[in-house]
């Protein structure tokens, strides 16, 4: 029996459930000592002095460290001209900074040390916002830099004939508010420098990755360094970034000759490890009476932060390329620029690009429907890519082709899911209710989303991310199974994922796969995990090998049931001649045989019943989705509500349904905790106004909506297990789908547009007709 496309119980789960899981903390080392770091107060100021001395004389402290102890070290490594500096040099750009790094004896002597170190500030210019750092007269924060502007790739045509050629012209201006990733696990490691050997614990996403630039940032030889990445609590993107922590850490524990340990809290944090999002959209279109839209014209603006990351930059790019979203639109033409602002770094958060180009899209569509009458479905019938269409050129860049897909399918199976119609009627004689003291709206959205990175030089800016992942099998004496893969997953369930695939292409047993990851010393090269490309590149290597080991078993076995190889089929979790249920053999049988120099064929090599495979993924994958939500507005408080949301996913071939909609329904809880909730902000003077759960909201559990799920299946041909890739798309489709459905809900107002995130308070001025 097929297990791909079973919903297999996750193998991960019950060493957790029993709360045996190790995470980075959870280790330790003999004579351990603790790191924290000095962050900056200030968001933008010269460093006038740096006094350690109170605190070097703590009782406990074992040394304190500037960037003047590292002047023999490069930058972090990073876009061009645009590296950060280890530790704050000279000033600092940004709240959050770490300016000096202290270890002591033990975490609270580390903390208590922190107020005793004294730091003369000489305030700058605070930027902010995009627009404070585009100002004209706007000095460049960083000084390697002439502006604040770090790249720009203008429009190839304005479009304005085309523009003004149907009957309506509009223009939206459209904010996609910033984010902190917040995984439950803070930034985390362990570092032990011992007989020039390092040994580093580190939550990340991409451990191989990080071995590779440490190895070079510390020139220590790769074979000297093992990184494990362990239980990782969530990443989100955020902990596949460089920083400083994770490169000094290990260089302290070489210099005093101990483990030294850093765990950061959740309000440092908030502050340090990357946020998301952040994008400033001026979109200006054209369509006709029957709803057709004719031009799209989509100036994009990315807040990098203070120190561009590669993934940041990235941003901007993806956002152009996925800006037409699910359409045929006749002309298009992109424009974006990278804006360098006094506030935390900005890095890939879970759809990276994508949620940002699918909401402005189908902000697009509503308002369409809102000028011309027509229903929003019909509007997105009116103007979507069909299914004959496919393979399609999008007119956003040469290298956006579009894979497969059925739109119009997805669109009409959510109708069908929401009951459409009839939800109308019931919105309309509830909303009519004058007695009722809520407001109820409905809303939706058809998205579409770029997935399985594969070779492409126009994705170059995301610099360190590369295209290909490993996998390596052994078959054991006893027939089971060893499998290393190069993803690193933090809460995924690619181990069950991964044994589904090799039991099927085994014809094995599932509980003999034993998969492991995470570790540099046990997998020798990987790439992590991100960008929704685990299964459609790691889980096609996991295919390939396991299909190459086992046609080497075929081999042993037709040796000892003396047939022709051809003869020998996969059945009963073992091997049998064709035809002849009576002649067989199981997998213990093969490999022991394989180790027996009289069991195998002529030139086969003792214990060779092993492959393994770099995988590079010929282009890209594209899943797609329909999602409709139902939310209800309290007319006396503003409060808004995701009552019922409704998801339609095409993500290709499903390995594990009940783990694909597990990340469908975590991915829509970020997509609506961004729509309604979550805004990292800054005051005028940068202060940032969150650092912790108190003042920076993210969903609980009584705002967590009910969820109907279903999917329809337009297998990709990138790749032979057509699959798409689905970590992301419950984040890329949400947002709009709520935002529509709370503007639909408050259309009386004559509402046409709202920022997110939709709080409570814009939602009560609204209501009693007050600017927000």
């Amino acid at each position: 029996m097929s297990l791909i496309g079973k919903s297999i119980i996750r193998k991960e789960d019950p060493i957790l459930i029993k709360g045996r899981g190790l995470f980075t903390d959870d280790f330790n080392l003999n004579d351990v000592t603790f790191a924290k770091f000095v962050l900056s107060e200030h968001p933008h100021a010269n460093l006038k002095s740096i006094d350690i001395s109170k605190a070097n004389k703590l009782d406990g402290v074992i040394g304190i460290f500037t960037i003047h102890d590292f002047n023999e070290y490069p930058d972090l490594p990073g876009p061009d001209d645009m590296q950060r500096p280890v530790l704050a040099r000279n000033k600092v750009v940004y709240v959050g900074e770490p300016i000096a790094c202290i270890v002591a004896k033990t975490q609270a002597i580390a903390e208590d040390a922190l107020s005793l170190v004294e730091i003369n500030y000489e305030p700058l210019k605070i930027m902010t916002s995009i627009d404070d750092a585009l100002e004209q007269d706007a000095d460049a924060i960083l000084s390697s830099l002439d502006s604040n502007v770090t790249h720009h790739v203008p429009m190839l045509d304005d479009l304005e004939r085309e523009l003004n050629k149907p009957h309506f012209r509009h223009k939206l201006k459209i904010y996609n508010n910033r984010c902190a990733p917040c995984p439950i696990e803070p930034m985390s490691c362990l570092a032990d420098w011992n007989d020039e050997k390092l040994l580093l614990y580190a939550s990340t996403q991409a451990p191989h990755h990080l071995r590779n630039t440490l190895s070079k940032w510390l020139n220590i030889q790769q074979n000297l360094l093992r990184i494990i990445a362990p239980e990782v609590g969530g990443g989100f993107g955020s902990k596949i970034v460089w920083y400083p922590e994770l490169f000094l850490t290990p260089l302290i524990s070489k210099w005093i000759g101990k483990p030294v340990k850093f765990i950061s809290n959740r309000s440092d944090s908030m502050l340090t490890m990357s946020h998301g999002r952040d994008q400033l959209h001026e979109i200006d279109f054209s369509f006709d009476k029957k709803g057709k839209l004719h031009a799209l014209r989509f100036n994009i603006t990315q807040n990098l932060g203070a120190w561009p990351d590669p993934t940041g930059i990235g941003l901007s790019t993806l956002t152009s390329w996925m800006a037409a979203g699910c359409y045929k639109i006749p002309h298009v033409s992109v424009a974006y620029r990278n804006v360098v602002t006094n506030t935390t770094p900005v890095a890939a958060y879970r759809g990276a690009g994508r949620p940002e180009a699918s909401f402005a899209i189908e902000r697009v569509m509503d308002v369409i429907a809102d000028i011309t009458g027509i229903d929003a479905a019909e509007v997105r019938f009116k103007n979507f890519i069909q299914k004959k269409d496919f393979p399609f050129q999008q007119k956003t860049h040469e290298a956006v082709i579009y894979d497969s897909g059925d739109f119009k399918a997805s669109l009409e199976k959510l109708l069908e899911l929401m009951n459409y119609k009839k939800m109308l009627e019931i919105q309309g004689e509830f909303n009519r209710d004058e007695n009722n003291l809520k407001i109820m709206g409905i809303g939706f959205s058809t998205w579409l989303e770029i997935a399985g990175f594969g070779p492409n030089g126009s994705l170059e800016s995301f610099g360190h991310l590369a295209s290909w992942e490993s996998a390596h099998i052994r078959i054991q004496p006893d027939g089971s199974v060893i499998l290393n893969v190069g993803t690193s997953p933090h809460g995924q369930g690619h181990v069950t994922v991964f044994s589904q695939i090799a039991a099927d292409y085994l014809g094995m047993d599932i509980n003999k796969i034993l998969v492991r990851h995470g570790d540099t010393e046990t997998v020798q090269q990987g790439m992590g995990t991100f960008g929704s490309r685990a299964v459609p590149t790691g889980g096609e290597a996991v295919k390939n090998v396991c299909v190459q080991v086992n046609e080497k078993a075929k081999l042993i076995a037709s040796h000892l049931l003396e047939c022709h190889p051809n003869d020998v089929i996969n059945a009963d979790g073992g091997f049998q001649v064709k035809g002849v249920p009576g002649a067989k053999l199981d997998w213990t049988d093969v490999a022991q045989s394989s180790f027996q120099p009289l069991n195998i064929p002529e030139n086969f090599k003792i214990g060779s019943l092993e492959s393994r495979c770099y995988q590079e993924s010929p282009g890209f994958s594209y899943p797609s989705g329909a999602y409709g939500c139902v939310v209800f507005i309290d007319k006396l408080t503003g409060n808004t509500k995701v009552d019922k949301f409704f998801a339609v996913d095409d993500c290709g071939i499903v390995i594990n349904p009940m783990l694909a909609e597990g990340q469908v329904h975590g991915g829509v809880l970020q997509g609506i905790s961004q729509a309604l909730y979550e805004n990292f902000s800054y005051t005028d003077d940068g202060t940032p106004l969150s650092q912790s759960f108190y003042d920076y909201h993210i969903p609980i559990a009584e705002e967590i909506p009910e969820y109907f799920m279903d999917r329809i299946c337009t297998p990709t041909p990138n790749n032979s297990l057509g699959a798409k890739g689905i970590g992301e798309s419950g984040s890329v489709g949400s947002p709009p789908a709520v935002v529509n459905a709370v503007i639909d809900a408050l259309s009386f107002k004559g509402v046409k547009h709202i920022d997110m995130p939709i709080t409570s308070e814009k939602v009560w001025k609204i209501l009693n007709d007050q600017s927000y």
